[in-house]
């Protein structure tokens, strides 16, 4: 099988990065040191090629009634033109297809940021939605092609937004007054257009910068000599699960209730408004909770699928685990029984050992201190 390419592979190669294989896309692991990229981030500035992500333009007469149906959070939170909200969409029996940022621009006008891997799924689930519901909708995938792809670089850390300010001085203007979860769209820079949004995934500040793909290795090689430090998949992985955030087909997939996976914050069962999945949510409420482990003891690595064992012998399971680079402890996402109270001592089975872990709210870190001990 061929593997698809971002518009910065010949940039990733150049620097001598390590490719593999993520989901079909061939993508940069690391630089040489994923420890020092990790730290890059958290005490200056690192870039990630996100650009496998999908940028999905939504236009149309009534889209947000379209939206109103289709995701678990509420679109009418989006009230200010810039404004982005994080919501997950669900199928009918209430699992997860996909977990994406949705912006809005003009009442006949939203763009969608879906995952890698999931991007085709999406968008044939969108259209057979506009289709079904009459919504009239055209709705336009900005990754495949080149005449009018997209491409992401996400720029994270402490001093990601200066960085980004000297390289383009008229974001500033745009951005220095702009809270989280916001985007604007700043014409003419040296790049073209671009989208610049204060999002991210590492539990830091920064910006996620959307260009014409054909800027895309002009950008980047213009951020590297700015002195931001090219990141791959493996510190993205650490940053991303120091910081509590879900990882798609990891933490949540289409089989696992989102009230399950922590992410009750993003549905929104308070409104009158019906949405796909709401019913089945309703009906089964959440049956596990998500939390943070720090293993205690010496002698294995958290990883994902690893039984968890409550004191009363009831069971859990990691979703995501790692090393981290921060805390310099193992770490992991978990669910775990209700009854499970922040502060307990669990159990890991790590091949033919039960180490004891304890459990913390998530996140672990954010914004570079350690909020768990």
């Amino acid at each position: 099988m061929t593997l698809k390419a971002t518009p910065l592979n010949a940039a990733h190669r150049a620097l001598g990065a390590r490719m593999v294989d993520f989901g079909g896309w061939d993508m940069p692991v690391n630089y040489g040191s994923q420890i020092e990229e990790h730290h890059a981030v958290r005490s200056d500035a690192g870039m990630f090629d996100v650009a496998h992500m999908c940028v999905v333009d939504i236009e149309g007469s009534d889209v947000r009634g379209f939206l109103r149906r289709l995701l678990a959070n509420n679109v009418d939170k989006l009230q200010v033109s810039g404004k982005a909200l994080y919501s997950c969409m669900l199928n009918p029996e209430g699992g997860v297809i996909d977990d994406l940022i949705v912006y809005f621009f003009t009442e006949n006008r939203f763009r969608l940021v879906v995952n890698a891997g999931t991007a085709e799924k999406d968008v044939a689930w969108m259209q057979a939605k506009s289709d079904e519901w009459q919504a009239g909708l055209t709705i336009t995938q900005r990754r495949d092609n080149p005449a009018n792809a997209m491409a992401l670089v996400a720029v994270q850390g402490p001093n990601a937004r200066a960085k980004v300010w000297e390289l383009i001085p008229q974001a500033k203007e745009a951005t220095a007054e702009m809270k989280p979860f916001n985007v604007a769209i700043v014409k003419d820079t040296a790049f073209g257009e671009a989208m610049v949004a204060r999002t991210g995934y590492t539990g830091e500040d920064g910006f996620e910068i959307g260009v014409a793909a054909t800027q895309a290795e002009a950008l980047w090689n213009a951020l590297a000599a700015a002195g931001v430090k090219p990141a791959g998949l493996g510190a993205r992985d650490t940053l991303r699960l120091e910081a509590g955030m879900n990882l798609y087909g990891q933490d949540m997939d289409e089989t696992v209730n989102p009230l399950d996976a922590g992410l009750a914050w993003t549905i929104d069962l308070v409104s009158e408004r019906d949405f796909v999945g709401k019913a089945a949510l309703q009906a089964k409420g959440q049956n596990a909770q998500f939390v943070g482990l720090i293993l205690r003891e010496k002698g294995g690595v958290l990883r994902a699928h690893q039984k968890v064992i409550a004191a009363d012998g009831a069971t859990g399971e990691i979703t995501s685990g790692t090393f981290s680079p921060t805390m310099q402890q193992a770490i992991a996402l978990a669910r775990v029984p209700m009854g499970v109270q922040v502060g307990d001592t669990v159990h890991v089975e790590i091949r033919d050992k039960k180490l004891a872990a304890t459990v913390v709210k998530l996140p672990f870190v954010r914004n570079g201190k350690i909020l768990v001990a």
